[in-house]
């Protein structure tokens, strides 16, 4: 059995305080969406790798997790989040059986993290076709050789000749596969994380009341 703490320096650094300023009721937006534009701002203009990148929780019918980063492509003003995948992946099957879901944003770097709790709504065909356009040609043909995407591959050669074969079959446009589409995660509940010393962290919840939000202070 592995004891704590360990014995190697570099990982009882770990366990420093965090070194954040407090974050209060009054510094908040009533509005999570424009909350979250705020801190993802500052998170951006720290010149972060990805700073879209997001953990997306999904959960069989029976309620079996599991979790993968995702990027963000947009968020709308009514809660909306929205990422792009395959509906015929993991994720997929699981978004279509269970739409209930939930995304985290650690932005680690500022103490901070954001927590979206809410339900899968595919965005229309439109919207799909639009962005799958926007994307450069290699990326909408791999999206064709990964069509069956989780599914077992017998090797990277067999991976790349899909992606040759797709290559032959359309020379000019690359239309988007039917599996391939957009899934807008609908905010039923956000929380806001502030890292503090001694643990004390700040905690609110933004929850989801009719058309408006209602706001809560959490035990950290």
């Amino acid at each position: 059995m592995t004891m704590w703490p360990p014995a190697d320096p570099h990982l009882l650094d770990l366990r420093r305080d965090y070194e954040s300023p407090p974050l209060h009721r009054a510094d908040l937006d009533p509005d999570p969406v424009r909350q979250f534009r705020r801190w993802y701002a500052e998170w951006e203009a720290s010149g972060a790798l990805d700073p879209n990148a997001v953990v997306l929780a999904t959960a069989t019918a029976e309620g079996v997790p599991s979790a993968r980063y995702v990027l963000l492509k947009a968020v709308d003003d009514d809660g909306g989040f929205v990422v792009f995948t395959n509906l015929a992946s993991r994720k997929g099957r699981e978004l279509s059986a269970n739409p209930g879901v939930a995304l985290c944003f650690g932005w680690l770097a500022q103490h901070r993290q954001v927590r979206v709790e809410g339900r899968a709504v595919v965005v229309p065909d439109e919207v799909a076709d639009a962005y799958f356009a926007s994307r450069p040609r290699s990326s909408r043909i791999a999206a064709w050789a990964s069509e069956q995407q989780s599914a077992p591959v017998e090797s990277r050669e067999a991976l790349e000749r899909r992606f040759a074969d797709v290559e032959r079959r359309y020379p000019g446009d690359v239309p988007r596969p039917p599996t391939w589409t957009g899934v807008r995660v609908v905010a039923d509940a956000v929380e806001v994380w502030q890292g503090r010393r001694d643990r004390m962290h700040d905690r609110f919840r933004y929850e989801r009341s009719g058309t408006s939000w209602t706001l809560v202070r959490l035990t950290p």
